[in-house]
C-alpha cells in the first residue's frame, strides 16, 4: 500500500504540467502545416470562421437556462493546416480525429465537415456565455451541435486534432 501511495505522489507533478500543456490545440498528421493554437489564437480567426450556437436543455421536465457557445469552425482550422494531398481525391478519404487529454477520441470524416449542414456546425469551442469554458470542459472542446446525440462527439479538454488520409 505504501508503494502505491508513493507512485501516486510521484505522478502528480507530471499530471499538473500536462494539464498546463493542454491550453493549446495541436493539429498534426497528414497536413502541410502543423499548428499549435491557443484560445486567443482561435479568437483571432476571421469573422466568417467564427461560429456560435444557443442551446437549452430539460432536466427532470424543467427547462434550464439557455446557453451560448462560441468557437471556430473545425473546417476553418483544418483549412489553415492544409491537407497534405497526394492526389486531388485524398480529401474524400480523410479522417479527422479529435483527441482529449484523457485519450477520449471522436472521429469526423473530412467530406462530412465540408459537405453537410451538421459538419459545418462542428466547432472548436473556447467560450460559453461570454466567458472561457469552465473547468468541466477545459480551455478548448469540440462541439457538434448538428448531431442528433451531441454527447458522443463532445470532446472536452481538447488537446489534439489528428488528420489521417486513409490510403490503401
Amino acid at each position: 500500500m505504501r508503494r502505491r501511495h508513493l507512485l501516486v505522489t510521484l505522478a502528480l507533478p507530471s499530471l499538473s504540467s500536462r494539464a498546463a500543456a493542454t491550453d493549446e490545440l495541436a493539429v498534426t498528421g497528414d497536413v502541410k502545416r502543423t499548428l499549435s493554437l491557443s484560445g486567443d489564437a482561435l479568437r483571432e480567426f476571421p469573422a466568417p470562421a467564427q461560429t456560435s450556437y444557443r442551446s437549452s436543455r430539460e432536466v427532470a421536465g424543467q427547462a434550464q437556462s439557455t446557453t451560448e457557445v462560441r468557437g471556430v469552425c473545425l473546417l476553418a482550422v483544418l483549412e489553415q493546416a492544409v491537407l497534405a494531398e497526394r492526389d486531388r481525391f485524398d480529401w474524400r478519404r480523410t479522417a479527422v480525429i479529435a483527441i482529449a487529454r484523457d485519450g477520449y477520441r471522436a472521429v469526423f470524416a473530412w467530406p462530412e465537415l465540408a459537405n453537410t449542414a451538421g459538419g459545418l456546425q462542428v466547432m472548436v469551442a473556447y467560450e460559453r456565455d461570454g466567458a472561457p469554458l469552465g473547468a468541466q470542459e477545459g480551455p478548448l472542446a469540440i462541439h457538434a451541435p448538428g448531431d442528433t446525440r451531441t454527447g458522443p462527439r463532445h470532446v472536452k479538454w481538447l488537446q489534439r486534432i489528428e488528420v489521417r488520409v486513409l490510403r490503401d
